[in-house]
């Protein structure tokens, strides 16, 4: 699976208030906890990888725990990446399994988001503590070949918000927070 996601920094009030002109259907809203590990073995910003504990609280109290692991970036034009994630049934157990093998936390990254579909986008807003606020829109693709079709329909999305593509970072939350 690919996630094809792509970020822009944005005011979040303005984006929101078009969202609602489009007639976007509101997805709901969460706050994630995610903590990012080093590996033993190699130096995932070398090769681009991340590996998270992502603790995620939805309004609704029903909180979930999910492992990721994101491969490294597949082009040069957006944040598409390989990435695995399942759901964890206890955090804390696994950051001990992490410890015991090697895995030491790296940083810890926060962020309220509020999440909408439109045109079969999921499009996030991000309010990201230490970092700023941005926009995301992503889809998944399961083959390479429709890799740059979905990119191609994401700026489209980020157009039809009021948002220029060009302005996207690929750099991730965990690496912005680093840099800052």
């Amino acid at each position: 699976m690919y996630e094809v996601e792509v970020k822009v920094p944005a005011d979040l009030e303005a984006v929101r208030d078009r969202l609602v002109a489009l007639e976007a259907t509101p997805e709901g809203s969460v706050v994630q906890i995610d903590t990012y590990y080093d590996a033993p073995h190699r130096d995932f910003p070398e090769t681009d990888e991340a590996l998270r504990i992502r603790e995620e609280r939805p309004a609704d109290g029903t909180d979930e725990t999910r492992i990721t692991y994101k491969g490294p970036l597949v082009d040069d034009e957006s944040k598409t990446r390989e990435e695995v994630e399942t759901a964890v049934r206890d955090g804390e157990k696994l950051d001990s399994i992490f410890a015991n093998l090697g895995f030491e936390p790296a940083a810890t990254v926060r962020k309220e988001r509020d999440r909408y579909s439109l045109e079969g986008y999921t499009v996030t807003l991000d309010s990201v503590d230490g970092v700023g606020e941005y926009v995301e829109v992503e889809t998944e693709v399961g083959d390479e070949t429709d890799l740059e079709a979905a990119r191609e329909g994401a700026y489209d999305v980020l157009e039809s918000l009021g948002l220029d593509p060009n302005d996207q970072i690929r750099t991730s939350y965990l690496g912005l927070l680093l840099e800052s």
